[in-house]
């Protein structure tokens, strides 16, 4: 999922493991054909659905809270920061730091190494080797979830290979839009030897007709004992530029990633 597309930027989290280093040791379709879609059916509509809104969506703001709380040896540290996030299409994002409070440590070696890795994720390499496609993934169907936001498909995800890039875990799939609106996961290499567990919950809704992330949940755990909590709470967005007349979706635009580990988990190296 691309951050300037109908999801994003699947594209934030590795940024965790320097910072715990250095505590630790220094949805379904109107119609009953919906139900009888083949999972691969499901994703070339998912990659289509995506590619299209891409295309379209040329420009967005947004305001951002992140927070860190961690606990656990050597001690307890928080930290809190406000961004005002621009994007403009194709790969232009500019962040404004609004306010900031608690560890330093952890607003210079996990936030603003967030932030960085979210750019390097526009880069159209790092790009390919996180799109959610059948380049880099197997899809299975587990079945369909129903809510009173509608109604999904949810589809398993393995990775094709051990990539600090890639998840394994599940998507929600809306069975209307054919856009992610739920990953539940875990990186598929582990980022560092200090840490031993991630799990991540990253969520989109719909703002007029694209989606974009509302909240991200990142869990980490670290092998002597400590726990860290990263959450990302996105709001406020206004979109500033559209395509109304985009036809065929370029090659770069052909499918939607999953936002990139670096881009919504913390990993503080």
């Amino acid at each position: 999922m691309r951050f300037g597309g109908s999801c994003t930027p699947v594209a934030m989290v590795l940024a965790w493991t320097a910072v715990l280093a250095t505590f630790s040791g220094v949805c379904l379709a109107e119609g009953p054909s919906a139900a009888a879609l083949s999972v691969d059916q499901i994703v070339q509509k998912m990659i289509a659905a995506n590619a299209k809104r891409s295309e379209q969506l040329r420009g967005f703001t947004g305001k951002r809270n992140y927070r860190v709380d961690y606990h656990g040896f050597p001690g307890g540290r928080d930290a809190e920061m406000q961004v005002e996030a621009t994007y403009l299409a194709p790969d232009n994002k500019t962040f404004k730091i609004v306010s900031e409070t608690g560890s330093k440590l952890l607003i210079n070696h996990v936030f603003l190494k967030l932030l960085d890795s979210e750019k390097e994720y526009l880069q159209e390499s790092t790009r390919r080797a996180s799109e959610l496609s059948p380049r880099n993934y197997r899809f299975s169907l587990e079945g369909m979830d129903h809510s009173p936001d509608g109604d999904c498909y949810v589809l398993s995800v393995t990775p094709l290979e051990k990539s600090t890039f890639l998840y394994r875990g599940k998507i929600w799939v809306d069975a209307r839009d054919y856009a992610v609106v739920r990953i539940q996961g875990e990186p598929a290499k582990n980022p560092s030897l200090w840490i031993s567990h991630t799990e991540i919950d990253h969520r989109y809704r719909k703002f007029g007709e694209f989606w974009l992330p509302v909240h991200n949940e990142s869990v980490t755990q670290v092998r002597l004992g400590g726990k860290a909590v990263l959450t990302i709470d996105y709001s406020d967005y206004q979109i500033s530029a559209t395509n109304r007349t985009a036809g065929r979706p370029s090659a770069t635009d052909a499918a939607p990633v999953l936002p990139s580990p670096t881009s919504v988990t913390a990993d503080p190296h």
